[in-house]
């Protein structure tokens, strides 16, 4: 598993997204993006925190961001979940963990008091350039949006 840190060059990669389509990073050359890893479609701290991303859509949209969650989940589990809580953000399918290890995103947690490997949600602000500009580990839901935002405002 790759550790990458703040400054380093944002790993490229190309997943599948909702409506057939695909994305990779080096589409979005030239703007920022909020890249999070999230461990499953409609649960509750995924659903807040999806829910929150695409409220603040706008102000991303200001600060030149666009903003892509990604989990194991499927396509058909992630068209889904955006039907179901009307959800903006981009929504990537990564089933075979990938990009999700790529990024330190897979690793041994606590839940319930038992350890069990999962996704450890994550988020990092890419800069225009392609550089790691901030990274959030074990990323606890409530006001982590507005945090990003306000990184994303001021980064380049």
């Amino acid at each position: 598993m790759t550790t990458l840190h703040e400054g380093d060059k944002a790993p490229d990669f190309e997943l599948p997204t909702d409506g057939g389509n695909a994305i990779n990073l080096s589409h979005f050359k030239g703007r920022k993006v909020v890249l999070y890893f999230y461990p499953k479609d409609d649960t509750p701290g995924c659903t807040t925190e999806a829910i929150d991303f695409t409220a603040a859509l706008p102000a991303f949209a200001s600060a030149e961001a666009v903003v892509i969650g990604v989990s194991p989940d499927s396509v058909a589990a992630h068209e889904k979940f955006k039907a179901k809580h009307d959800l903006g953000v981009i929504l990537a399918a990564d089933p075979d963990r990938k990009v999700i290890e790529r990024y330190g995103a897979w690793g041994e947690k606590m839940m319930y008091g038992r350890t069990s490997m999962g996704v450890i949600r994550s988020t990092f602000l890419i800069g225009a350039e392609g550089t790691i500009r901030r990274i959030w580990r074990n990323v606890k839901v409530k006001n982590h949006v507005a945090e990003v935002l306000a990184a994303a405002e001021v980064s380049t």
